[in-house]
């Protein structure tokens, strides 16, 4: 067994390479081998989101606080807000985040497949983003 102590582990700011706006993101935690699951506490400021990516064995978002978007690639935005679990499925293209005016916190959940959990790709367009 092991305990991982709230605020023992540093946040980190969300990479501009994966990540439009302000970002942090506090590690939850990675089980060790053999298990696959990692998790985070991410935390949108108004605007910011993640680029379009995928997971290879796909994803669980738990919206914790505030209110954000979510959409996969050919599908319309959606409003997701505390309470709702997404389940984005394998390999599907999709990007996440904060609304124009609203933060959105989320725990995300994911598996690694090969040493990786997550491929990202293009960042996603204001003109994308917009509603």
């Amino acid at each position: 067994m092991e305990i991982k102590r709230g605020g023992s582990q540093p946040s980190a700011k969300g990479p501009s390479e994966w990540f439009t706006g302000a970002v942090r993101i506090d590690p939850l935690f990675q089980a060790p081998d053999p298990a696959l699951v990692q998790t985070a506490s991410v935390t949108f400021e108004p605007g910011a989101r993640t680029a379009w990516h995928k997971h290879p064995l796909g994803q669980t978002l738990i919206v914790i606080t505030g209110c954000g978007w979510v959409q996969r690639e050919g599908g319309p935005v959606e409003e997701i807000r505390p309470g709702d679990v997404v389940w984005i499925s394998p390999g599907e293209k999709h990007w996440h985040g904060a609304t124009r005016t609203t933060a959105m916190t989320h725990i995300a959940v994911q598996e690694r497949k090969d040493g990786r959990a997550v491929d990202w790709m293009e960042q996603v367009t204001d003109e994308q983003y917009r509603r």
